[in-house]
């Protein structure tokens, strides 16, 4: 029952967005000063069942943390754009996803929706399922996609975009690997 609230709370998020904000285009949110700058510490899998930490961020000065939602038409619209992109950053740069509508490491179901999803957007980046730390951290979240910017230490940098914007999201890493 959880589940379900949960879906169908961010699926009416989804769609009011879409239509408020024409199609999920991108939005400032606001400056990562501006709120908690620190990402919260996390140990999970990823969609291939592969342990993740907070560790994942060290080692890269900018890692773009996508959080979308196998429900959410922009998220799925954009993967094989950020597949892309992935596949041509710089050595310093990464981009990982949370799949913000499992329920946890175990939500078999959403999984496997997302790996669907995934491979036919041929994006083969690391997709985490959130665990305790990380849906709390979610909560504030008000629309999906939202992509986030995190140093090498954890820090959330630069300004959050709400919405699929790719190019924006580019530019972000651009100016801070300047």
């Amino acid at each position: 029952m959880n589940k379900l609230f949960r879906i169908l709370l961010l699926s009416m998020v989804a769609f009011s967005t879409i239509f408020l904000a024409a199609g999920c285009s991108a939005e400032n949110g606001k400056s990562a000063q501006d709120a908690a700058n620190k990402f919260p510490a996390f140990k999970t899998v990823d969609v291939n069942g592969n342990t993740v930490t907070q560790d994942i961020f060290k080692g890269k000065k900018i890692t773009v943390v996508n959080i979308w939602g196998t429900f959410c038409p922009p998220c799925i619209g954009e993967m094989p754009e950020l597949g892309r992109w992935a596949r041509e950053m710089p050595q310093d740069a990464q981009i990982i996803g949370i799949v913000c509508d499992a329920s946890g490491p175990s939500d078999n179901e959403t999984k496997s929706a997302a790996i669907k999803i995934l491979n036919e957007a041929n994006a083969g980046f690391v997709n985490i399922l959130p665990d305790e730390g990380l849906l709390k951290f979610l909560e504030k979240e008000d629309a999906v996609p939202t992509t986030i910017f995190v140093d090498a230490d954890g820090n959330i940098i630069g300004e959050k975009v709400v919405g699929a914007d790719v190019p924006k999201y580019k530019e972000q890493v651009k100016r801070y690997l300047k």
